[in-house]
């Protein structure tokens, strides 16, 4: 899509002050971009893709708190943030990708503001889950969203939380604390959200071992190729013959970049952007980091060619190409793809505990 048609939709994003037809308003530009993907540059595609999904998403908390206003005649009793984790949060969303998110909100200074502020900020949270769901993003069925309590209140209890997970990093745990690494303020006071990221930074930094608890995680999704280079397909059900893209492809590169980042000492959350910086600090040769931009540009365009379907007026896919997709070219790609992402996951397995020993030794 071209940037004054970009511009235009967003436009009339901020305009619209209904649900419906913001809708209507989706449906037309995931139709423009569908039929561009083949021929667009696949980071520069999917950057505009979630510039359009951050203006949907505003517009949805923006209609959320005017109503509530409306109702109940006042604004939101602190200041807050609207956060993004999962793909949302790295800027990396497909056309169809579901609701993760969290809301984090100033610490009350008493047991009044706080009541009052849980009550608004639960009303709110329910008001623009509803709302994302009727413009299309089903919730996440791993209930990583802002209806979920765990996901929503003031910022010293997430920061209680998250300390709680790195004391007892267990795999759940250290599940969601690479979940929360990828969070990203789309609406609201960012520097919430930014106080609590740093918290898990400030804890690995003291902390080296973390890196090793986080390297089981990291490394639990294993790329979708045989030994002999040949992809490993779904065997069963109505994916026969087909691969998973997300989990095979897509997942393991953005984990693998994500814990070097971490290590690293880098606060992004795009994994282009956390590839770029590894290679500007040198924590990367140029030539190793330009083969995992060139593996995530792939992993980007394979998973946004996935099919998907509406239920129930949600967009939703199981992350999979189809057999009849796996086309020669579809194929190389695809092969490319997955033994760079083989590489990246030896870089990572072989470089963390390098870098653990060289940390603690640092101490002695």
């Amino acid at each position: 899509m071209d940037c004054l048609a970009l511009e235009r939709f967003r436009r009339e994003t901020s305009r619209v002050r209904s649900l419906q037809k913001l809708r209507a308003l989706r449906d037309q530009v995931n139709e423009e971009f569908g039929r561009r993907l083949l021929f667009a540059e696949a980071l520069e595609w999917s950057r505009e893709v979630n510039e359009y999904h951050d203006a949907l998403i505003r517009r949805v908390i923006v209609l959320s708190e005017e109503r509530l206003k409306e109702e109940w005649g006042k604004a939101a009793p602190l200041p807050y943030a609207f956060l993004l984790f999962g793909s949302g949060g790295r800027g990396e969303q497909t056309l169809w990708s579901d609701q993760d998110n969290g809301l984090i909100y100033a610490d009350p200074s008493s047991a009044e503001q706080r009541l009052e502020a849980d009550r608004y900020f639960a009303e709110l949270a329910a008001r623009i889950t509803e709302g994302l769901e009727a413009v299309g993003y089903p919730p996440c069925h791993g209930q990583v969203i802002c209806t979920n309590e765990q996901w929503r209140k003031p910022l010293e209890d997430y920061r209680w939380m998250v300390n709680e997970w790195m004391r007892e990093p267990d795999w759940e745990h250290v599940r969601y604390l690479l979940i929360t690494i990828d969070a990203r303020s789309v609406y609201g006071d960012e520097a919430l959200g930014c106080a609590l990221i740093e918290e898990i930074y400030r804890y690995t930094a003291a902390q080296p071992a973390m890196l090793e608890h986080m390297l089981r995680n990291t490394l639990h999704h294993k790329v979708s190729i045989g030994v002999f280079g040949q992809l490993i397909k779904e065997r069963y059900g109505e994916d026969a013959g087909g691969v998973d893209v997300k989990y095979g492809a897509y997942i393991p590169i953005v984990n693998g970049i994500r814990l070097l980042a971490v290590e690293a000492g880098i606060r992004r959350s795009s994994t282009e952007e956390r590839i770029q910086a590894l290679i500007a600090g040198g924590h990367v040769p140029e030539e190793i980091g330009q083969d995992w931009l060139e593996a995530l540009t792939l992993a980007l365009k394979l998973r946004s060619m996935t099919p998907y379907q509406l239920e129930e007026g949600r967009y939703v896919t199981r992350g999979k190409l189809t057999a009849d997709q796996l086309t020669k070219e579809r194929v190389t790609e695809l092969k490319q793809c997955l033994r760079i992402g083989t590489d990246l996951q030896k870089y990572v397995k072989r470089t963390i505990p390098k870098e653990i020993v060289k940390r603690l030794g640092d101490r002695l």
